[in-house]
């Protein structure tokens, strides 16, 4: 009557008289007795609908989110704004149950809303070409430096310390069956050290990546890397902050091949670490050894606009040996909800939360460093959003106790590295008031 509800009694009876057994426990006979366990499950009895949803409830509330704290913690996911447009677009179900078009023309508005997304994405990095989004900025920073190993044919990757180390992890794992030689480049004071990138720069390095901001918050001096890389006919890839785009100069201003990042900033929840939104956008030269898909527009034989996969370079399409990415899906919905958010934004939009980033970022910097109980992790570096700050205790017991003020206080460099001991790196973003901010000051002068 029921088909929803699971198997009764009854139910079960009649399925093993079909295939001629007494009991459930007969279905396990091959399995040893000393390795079963030989005794009920220690759970509680089955429950109603509402004392189910009593207890789930109780569970999820044991959770604080960036609702129940004034965030001040950044370190690769950020508590940005996200217009109420944006949730209400892409719950709609054309959006949220749509899946890859396999006969992707007559999925036009989905074509669309990828290409808009490209459009908007290469204007924002400078670049000249972009694919659908891909799992988070990880994985594309992985798939760009798999990229430029391709498009040289050079088996030696750099990776400056001061990418994200969660970014680098996972950069090893892409790496480590590719036979592709991966080597990290040291840091001084904060950013990449130049000298050390000569050093290591040779004709068998097929591509260099910085972080800019790095993980530290800290704005890189690209120029000299740059110069250094193209000198040796390296690929310069970028993993990029989209919100400091609104100010900074873009990848493609700054010389880069390859721009890549994570794209959660844009309209996504932080949704306590994903799905995220990774996104990778490159000169056109790379085009055809982008993973992914391209989405182009043209008219059809009436003259009309319409959209068509350009490019589709994964192993679905064509033979697995010729394919630049064995990446199955893209984050479809999390890009629209991007193109979303910079079209509801605009220019101007962009650039006016990238403004108050900074500015909330210094007055707070500023205004903590001025009680003289913290002091500058990097003196005299320019930075964004981020900050580093010396703590005079351990950073786990300030953030203890910032959370008996309902604040998620800053990330614990000491788990990057030792160097960094009672050292705190804090994000201010525009969402945060100069109340929030002030109560932030002054909880940790009182700490």
């Amino acid at each position: 009557m029921y088909p929803y509800i699971a198997s009764g009694d009854e139910d079960k009876k009649e399925m093993l008289k079909v295939i001629g057994l007494n009991a459930v426990e007969d279905l396990f006979n091959d399995v040893p007795d000393e390795i079963k366990l030989n005794r009920e499950l220690n759970i509680e009895k089955s429950k109603s609908e509402i004392e189910v949803t009593k207890c789930i409830k109780n569970l999820a509330c044991k959770n604080k989110s960036v609702d129940d704290y004034v965030c001040f913690l950044g370190a690769g996911s950020y508590d940005h704004y996200i217009p109420s447009v944006i949730k209400h677009l892409t719950s709609r179900a054309e959006f949220y149950t749509a899946y890859t078009p396999y006969q992707a023309e007559i999925s036009q508005g989905t074509l669309q809303g990828a290409f808009e997304y490209q459009s908007m994405m290469c204007e924002l990095t400078g670049m000249d070409v972009s694919n659908i989004s891909m799992y988070d900025g990880t994985t594309a920073a992985s798939e760009a430096l798999m990229l430029a190993t391709n498009a040289t044919r050079r088996k030696k990757v750099l990776v400056s310390k001061t990418v994200n180390s969660e970014t680098r992890r996972v950069i090893k794992t892409y790496l480590q069956f590719r036979n592709v030689e991966y080597v990290e480049i040291d840091s001084k004071d904060g950013v990449t050290d130049i000298d050390k990138l000569e050093s290591l720069v040779d004709k068998n390095t097929a591509g260099v990546m910085i972080q800019n901001p790095n993980f530290f918050g800290i704005i890189e001096d690209v120029t000299k890397v740059e110069e250094v890389v193209h000198k040796n006919k390296a690929l310069l890839i970028m993993s990029v902050d989209p919100i400091s785009l609104g100010i900074l100069k873009s990848p493609g201003e700054l010389g880069a091949d390859i721009a890549v990042g994570e794209g959660q900033a844009l309209g996504q929840n932080m949704n306590f670490g994903g799905p995220c939104l990774g996104f990778m956008t490159a000169k056109s030269k790379l085009m055809r050894k982008m993973p992914g898909r391209i989405v182009g527009e043209t008219t059809d034989v009436d003259g009309n606009r319409g959209y068509v996969l350009t490019l589709q370079a994964r192993e679905q399409h064509i033979r697995r040996e010729k394919a630049t990415s064995n990446i199955c899906s893209d984050q479809a919905l999390n890009s629209i909800a991007t193109a979303i958010y910079l079209s509801t934004l605009g220019k101007k939009g962009i650039k006016e939360v990238a403004m108050q980033c900074i500015q909330k970022a210094h007055y707070t910097y500023e205004s903590i460093i001025k009680s003289g109980k913290y002091t500058p992790a990097f003196p005299d570096k320019p930075f964004f959003k981020e900050f580093a700050i010396k703590c005079n205790k351990d950073v786990e017991v300030v953030n203890s106790k910032l959370r008996n003020f309902n604040i998620l206080g800053g990330y614990n460099l000491e788990k990057e590295c030792m160097d960094y001991k009672n050292s705190m790196l804090l994000c201010v973003t525009e969402k945060r008031t100069k109340e929030e901010i002030d109560s932030l000051v002054k909880a940790m002068e009182v700490i």
